[in-house]
């Protein structure tokens, strides 16, 4: 799998202007939801379902919020860059500015999991994120993550 397999350029967000955790989880779930055609209120309420089990904010100011749907066909990434750092709960209690939402189809299993693997591995490249924080239009941004050192990782 192609890491822009996972993520289409019209699934970046440049500059999201979000208050907190909940705000960014809402932002998300209505952009995914309208590129995928699934129920928005669905995506967040799973969104938050996760979130009780465990923040999904990696560190260094890195969030991979990520479930599984019944009713999705494929697996679909979104990236956003926040206007401003929130707090995420995170573990090393740095707010986070770089978020990647990966939604994964119910049967996806060992797939949904090799995704996972590689945005993490993808998203703790150093030069990666330097460069993620340091673009600011979604052209860009898609540029940086779908380029070919990010598509080995």
């Amino acid at each position: 799998m192609r890491f822009n397999d996972l993520i289409a350029p019209n699934a970046i967000l440049p500059a999201l202007k979000v208050n907190n955790k909940k705000q960014v989880l809402q932002e998300l779930a209505a952009r995914a939801a309208m590129l995928t055609g699934q129920n928005e209120r669905a995506i967040f309420d799973l969104l938050i379902q996760r979130e009780k089990l465990g923040t999904t904010a990696i560190g260094n100011g890195i969030a991979i919020p990520h479930l599984k749907m019944p009713t999705l066909t494929r697996l679909f990434g979104l990236f956003a860059r926040l206007d401003r750092a929130v707090d995420f709960d995170a573990l090393d209690n740095q707010p986070v500015d770089l978020v990647f939402l990966l939604l994964a189809p119910e049967a996806a299993g060992a797939d949904h999991l090799q995704a996972l693997a590689r945005i993490a591995r993808l998203l703790r490249d150093q030069t990666v994120v330097h460069k993620l924080r340091a673009t600011h239009d979604a052209e860009s941004l898609y540029a940086v993550l779908a380029m070919p050192s990010a598509s080995a990782a």
